[in-house]
């Protein structure tokens, strides 16, 4: 069950920024104890693969804290957002950590299941995050831009090393996180709209 968890957060956190977790699992899984990914997920501990991951979470990082850019990028990533979900979940629920000892038989890199329910998993806050953005944009005439682009860098890494660490908690964070960015988003949709109303 654990490592169901630990698939699931590590997802959603690629939902926020898709190289963040795979990033996280990579250098976790080899400068660290914490993490043992099975022989077939052995390419994220790959230098290429670590630095390639490394530079696209750099342009990530720049190009989401660009009002408009952002918007653009947010279309981009709904592709690769997921995928990378799909692949976090995989290697993720299929790893041995220091929460999960043995992870279940029935979770393994070779199925489709978990990749499929990783992309389900990614594609709720990276539509929450993509209709999001432009009302922020909208409302602080773009100023609100890198500041939410912050905030959500941080949770993925917070949410990427809890669910390595402590599953359960990063459950409990990621609901309370999708909770807050729901209500973030009424307040910004609505304020749009009264701002809409006082211009006309």
């Amino acid at each position: 069950m654990l490592e169901i968890i630990t698939g699931t957060v590590l997802a959603a956190s690629a939902g926020l920024n898709a190289y963040i977790p795979l990033l996280g699992l990579g250098l976790l899984a080899r400068f660290t104890s914490l993490i043992d990914l099975p022989d077939t997920w052995a390419w994220l501990t790959n230098g290429w693969s670590l630095g390639i991951v490394g530079v696209l979470l750099v342009i990530e990082i720049v190009v989401d804290k660009v009002p408009a850019l952002d918007t653009i990028n947010d279309v981009l990533q709904t592709v690769v957002r997921p995928a990378a979900g799909g692949l976090s979940f995989s290697a993720g629920s299929a790893s041995s950590t220091v929460a999960v000892a043995d992870p279940a038989t029935f979770v393994t890199s070779a199925e489709v299941w978990p990749f499929v329910m990783g992309v389900l998993v990614a594609l709720v806050p990276h539509i929450l995050k993509s209709i999001a953005r432009p009302a922020i944009n909208f409302v602080t005439a773009g100023a609100g831009a890198s500041v939410m682009s912050t905030l959500e860098d941080v949770g993925a890494v917070v949410l990427t090393i809890l669910a390595v660490v402590v599953p359960v908690i990063a459950l409990v964070a990621l609901i309370g996180l999708i909770i807050w960015l729901s209500r973030r988003l009424k307040r910004m949709v609505a304020a749009k709209r009264l701002r809409r109303t006082q211009l006309a």
